[in-house]
């Protein structure tokens, strides 16, 4: 609320500072309202999971406790870069972003278990953690640009190096966090122009294919028992 109705808001400091990866800013306000609802209904879990109520209960909410360290940062960062972004200390609110997507990140390829179908809990941690990655994604492009590039056009190398972070990470990548790629490059899609817009919408449609067939040829979830508090049940790709 704070970022909304302050002096100046969230949305002033972006139109002060356009540049070559500002999206379109009502993609952000679409993609975070319903992340908070998700975030919400994990945190209820969390709270009302009765570890003592039986074997599967106590390893759900392993799964989901292994996550909150990584959680609180992300929320600790966001408010941080919240106060830095409206005092239009860009330079520093670049900062928290860096840590909180580099956390969600690693946590994500690293720490993440696959995820139970017959999970809610696992379905929960999986759409929180991986969104959470997802829109930390476009923040770290939007929020280092509008800092150190305002009002430039895109060079060579930023357009290329766009297309070599997305694809291959849409390649690998699941149906939830290879959907939040898809939707960072369309909000940068629609917030650009010009042939960088069209490149930009041209890397959208490869990373949404690619999504898709990966997750056709090989669909990344079961519905089978997850022992949570192993690091070893995981897949190769560390997504799923």
């Amino acid at each position: 609320m704070y970022g909304i109705f302050s002096t100046p808001n969230m949305l002033d400091i972006h139109e002060k500072n356009i540049s070559f990866f500002s999206p379109q800013p009502q993609f952000i306000g679409a993609f975070f309202a319903p992340q908070q609802v998700i975030q919400l209904i994990w945190l209820y879990k969390l709270w009302t999971l009765d570890p003592k109520k039986s074997e599967k209960t106590r390893l759900e909410l392993n799964g989901i406790v292994d996550y909150v360290p990584y959680y609180s940062v992300g929320n600790i960062c966001i408010a941080s870069w919240m106060l830095f972004w409206n005092s239009d200390r860009l330079d520093l609110s670049f900062i928290p972003v860096i840590i909180n997507t580099s956390a969600q990140l690693y946590y994500v390829f690293t720490k993440l278990p696959p995820m139970d179908t017959k999970s809610t809990a696992s379905i929960l941690t999986h759409i929180v953690s991986k969104t959470f990655a997802g829109i930390g994604i476009l923040d770290v492009l939007h929020n280092g640009a509008a800092a150190f590039a305002v009002n430039e056009p895109a060079p060579l190398l930023a357009k290329i190096l766009t297309g070599a972070f997305f694809i291959p990470v849409a390649a690998m990548s699941d149906w939830i966090l290879g959907g939040c790629l898809v939707y960072d490059l369309v909000a940068l899609t629609v917030g650009q122009s010009g042939s960088w817009g069209t490149l930009l919408g041209i890397y959208a449609g490869v990373c949404a294919g690619l999504v898709g067939l990966k997750n056709w040829a090989r669909p990344p979830y079961r519905r089978e028992d997850v022992d949570y508090g192993l690091v070893e049940d995981r897949s190769p790709d560390g997504l799923v």
